[in-house]
């Protein structure tokens, strides 16, 4: 009986998505099957043709700045032109066709052109991609909507890198082959945008002009609750480095390669299966109080990884830091689609995408200091205790959208 009241549950979650947050899910499985296919090996390609590591790291900074500044231009393009699809369709394509380009040529420059058009298609469909979801909801079925689309774009995470093991595995160092196998998903991607339809509520500005920068005006435009909401997000984000601080200790707590990789997947298929039944609780019980529910686990998992280090501790720690992932990624957008005003849901989207793009490049060298300076418990310990006084200014904040 409870069985039977489950599945009626799921399908009528299942009902609010439409056919557009459909394609837009399958398109974002495919996309990033495709990225995370060349994760794992991107840097050991990259020292092979002969890259140092100060080059690696100046290709990923350019290319993550790259992608932050389009994330905000674009975002508010796409509101003054009153069009998404046009935007999803050209930013997913650059994406998919910079995969085969690093394979036919090793020039340092051609590699920097390849990761950067790679990360410019990223800049240019994140907010339109984002307001086409927020439009398919209503402000009760945001978290479900957010939540089934990273649920979707979580488990190309999956795929990827357990294609990419499969593949080395029989073909071991065969790395320039997987970035053209990596190109497939991809055009899967590309064919899937063809079918996306222009949601005709959106209406276009047409006196707006879109300087390079003009998405940091937005910030006197917007609402309080916008801005209270936004400083909150990035101050998080300024304590919240890269995975790979994570995947670090867990080498540094005695685990192998394979394990390594392995682990990372574990996480990805926690975060994709969690994601939209974490988004369906959201509805109910709101969308500020799930992300809070993920901080709180997110500096239980860091604090975790501080004090100990053993194999099943770590491995506890990467499925909280799955559950965690799927309890705020997509509620926080859901949350800020929820509080701006809908014909600015590119714009403010966007904003928040470029400044954390910036935020989490500061905090990763942050965190990249203080390990090389003290050691790496106390890089956790930082931001396991800067995430509980995150979690403090917005329990004491209200963000809510104005009457």
């Amino acid at each position: 009986m409870q069985d039977n009241q489950v599945l009626i549950c799921n399908f009528k979650s299942l009902k609010y998505i439409t056919r557009t947050v459909w394609i837009l899910s399958l398109i974002s499985l495919f996309t990033d099957m495709a990225s995370e296919m060349l994760y794992p090996i991107m840097p050991i390609f990259l020292k092979e043709i002969g890259f140092s590591v100060l080059l690696i790291g100046i290709l990923e900074g350019v290319a993550e700045a790259t992608a932050g500044f389009s994330k905000g231009y674009f975002g508010k393009h796409s509101d003054n032109a009153g069009k998404r699809v046009p935007f999803v369709q050209l930013g997913y394509a650059l994406s998919a066709i910079s995969k085969p380009m690093m394979a036919l040529l090793t020039w340092p420059l051609w590699i920097f052109g390849a990761r950067t058009l790679d990360r410019v298609g990223k800049g240019i469909r994140t907010g339109a991609r984002d307001a086409l979801l927020s439009g398919e909801a209503t402000p009760e079925t945001k978290g479900r909507i957010f939540g089934f689309h990273r649920s979707m774009d979580t488990l190309g995470a999956v795929l990827g890198p357990a294609t990419a093991l499969l593949y080395l595995y029989f073909y071991p160092g065969n790395y320039q082959a997987l970035f053209l196998i990596a190109f497939l998903p991809g055009l899967l991607a590309i064919l899937a945008s063809a079918m996306l339809k222009e949601n005709t509520a959106v209406q276009a500005k047409p006196k707006a002009r879109t300087a390079l920068f003009s998405f940091l005006k937005y910030w006197k435009q917007a609402t309080p609750a916008y801005r209270k909401l936004l400083i909150g997000l990035l101050a998080f984000t300024l304590v919240n480095s890269s995975d790979l601080f994570l995947l670090l200790k867990a080498k540094d707590a005695g685990l192998d390669d394979t394990w390594v990789i392995g682990i990372y997947i574990f996480y990805n298929l926690v975060y994709a299966l969690a994601a939209f039944p974490l988004g369906g609780l959201a509805d109910k019980i709101g969308l500020k109080t799930m992300y809070l529910m993920g901080l709180v686990l997110f500096a239980g998992v860091y604090i975790g990884m501080a004090v100990g280090g053993n194999l099943y501790l770590v491995i506890a720690c990467f499925f909280g830091y799955g559950i965690y992932a799927a309890a705020t990624e997509g509620i926080s957008k859901a949350w800020i689609s929820n509080i701006c005003n809908k014909e600015d849901t590119g714009t403010a989207i966007g904003t928040y995408s470029a400044l954390q793009s910036i935020f989490s490049l500061l905090a990763s060298t942050i965190a990249g200091l203080i390990w090389f300076e003290f050691e790496a418990s106390t890089t956790f310990w930082v931001t396991g205790c800067g995430t509980l006084a995150v979690i403090m200014y917005f329990l004491i904040q209200r963000v809510k959208k104005p009457a």
